[in-house]
């Protein structure tokens, strides 16, 4: 039977009943990685190590309670794993490995995942594409069209069938942008959901999932917050009372083997007040006719579903847009400080310069970021209880070499086909992006959920229901 292709609920299942072991599961997705990832460019490094911690994992004696026993997951390379380098996209970082692994690794790991290897990103994780000294990042659904950023490399091994999670993170976009671009499911968490990156870009980086499943999603999502409830909120959009997570807990106790429920019942009906805004950019800013079609497709799948839906026919306030960019800039310019600008790229040198610039100027953004944060979001989200909105603005643009260009043409080229996430770092609101359709370029469309702070539960539901009528699809040539 062949393991590589399955949802991490069937792999981690079998592997806790004796049908499979970890190293065979992890020998196919090792074989599947060998023979597609010359093509797509997801990983820095495959970790041949994996082998000798799957056949530990089989010696566990609380193999049979691990939610994920068995599974294979990809880590961005900008969170650390423990004895392996974290390169951050970059030539200017260590080469020493990592003493220990990052909380969120751990969390993964205590859980019964393998690792299996590090993805590539941008350099330091500042733009919407997947280009960096180690490779770019190719989409799988058209190879000469980027796979998106900064989570370029999970996003694509998740769509390849390399993995059937990956982890990630968020800072303008970064975990839905990619997973719209590749057509797989990304998660950003509100704050104190996720242990955040150790640089968490003064508060507006989350770490989160990434996976081709609502339940295979809601599941990892679990054990990233140490938080069971949520493995199974798809199912309702119910909401959980917050909880102190356990520090990498298996949420089992000596007598209790914790089994998820099977993933073919439907999510159950419930009520929302969903508002839908097919074009809600700032006047100046364009988003695509399809995107916007889909965006009305998903808003009447879920009135037939039994959601209010209402129309959201305000757009984003125009000051909003470039108090984001230049929190951007100003985050370039601190991820690059202390590191030897020679072994930059020069579109990370452009980008930290123009935030230098801006910052000597005041014009750092941090008012804006405050008044969104503060009322401005709230106020512009009104009364509804979840926003659908477009993920991206276009197509992703071309797999070239970004990095070897300037500040403007990156700047430019983010703006005008990623300009949709950000809002949402910008106010510590979660959010995801739900891949529905297919564009006539050939690539998937995905549209953006948002919600207000603790509405995680919300999210995951609404996505089940979406994903119910739109089952996920494969990259040509690959199968489901």
């Amino acid at each position: 039977m062949l393991w590589a292709g399955r949802s991490a609920i069937e792999i981690a299942t079998a592997v806790r009943h004796g049908d499979v072991t970890p190293v065979t599961v992890v020998e196919e997705h090792l074989d599947v990685i060998a023979a597609r990832d010359p093509r797509v460019g997801a990983f820095r490094l495959v970790r041949e190590r994996v082998l000798e911690e799957a056949r530990a994992l089989e010696r566990r004696p609380d193999l049979e309670r691990l939610p994920l026993a068995g599974v294979p997951v990809a880590v961005k390379d900008n969170l650390a794993v423990a004895g392996e380098s974290t390169r951050l996209g970059s030539a200017a970082t260590s080469p020493d490995p990592a003493a220990e692994d990052h909380e969120t690794v751990a969390r993964l790991r205590a859980a019964g995942a393998l690792v299996v290897g590090l993805t590539n990103l941008p350099e330091l994780g500042l733009v919407a594409f997947g280009d960096s000294v180690y490779g770019t990042v190719r989409n799988p659904w058209k190879p000469d069209r980027t796979a998106g950023g900064s989570s370029s490399g999970s996003a694509a091994a998740v769509a390849a069938g390399m993995v059937p999670i990956a982890l990630g993170n968020d800072g303008m976009g970064s975990l839905r942008i990619p997973a719209a671009c590749c057509g797989v499911l990304g998660f950003k968490p509100g704050p104190g959901v996720v242990p955040r990156p150790e640089d968490d870009w003064g508060g507006l980086t989350e770490n989160g999932p990434m996976a081709r499943t609502v339940p295979d999603l809601a599941l990892a999502l679990s054990v990233l917050a140490g938080d069971p409830t949520l493995a199974e909120a798809w199912r309702g959009g119910r909401r959980v009372e917050a909880q102190p997570p356990p520090l990498r807990s298996v949420w089992a106790g000596d007598d209790e083997v914790w089994e998820p429920a099977p993933p073919q019942d439907g999510p159950e009906p419930f009520d929302l007040r969903v508002a839908y805004a097919p074009q809600p950019l700032p006047f100046g800013l364009t988003v695509d006719r399809e995107f916007q079609a889909a965006v009305r497709a998903a808003a009447e799948t879920l009135r037939v579903a039994g959601h209010t839906v209402v129309e959201h026919g305000r757009r984003l306030p125009a000051w909003l847009g470039p108090s984001t960019i230049a929190v951007w800039l100003g985050r370039a310019a601190i991820s690059a400080r202390g590191l030897d600008r020679r072994r930059l790229e020069r579109r990370t040198r452009g980008l930290a310069r123009a935030g230098r610039v801006l910052g000597r100027l005041g014009l750092d953004g941090v008012r804006g970021r405050d008044r969104w944060s503060a009322y401005g979001a709230d106020q512009w989200f009104g009364d509804a209880d979840v926003l659908l909105m477009p993920s991206l603005a276009a197509p992703p643009p071309p797999a070239d070499r970004w990095g070897e260009r300037g500040f403007l043409r990156n700047a430019v080229a983010n703006v005008r086909y990623s300009p949709a996430a950000g809002p949402w770092n910008m106010s510590g609101w979660p959010a995801m992006s739900v891949p529905v359709a297919t564009h006539s370029t050939g690539l998937p469309i995905g549209v953006q959920l948002v919600a207000p702070p603790g509405g995680e539960p919300l999210l995951l539901g609404l996505a089940a229901q979406l994903q119910a009528a739109n089952p996920p699809l494969s990259p040509p040539g690959l199968s489901s």
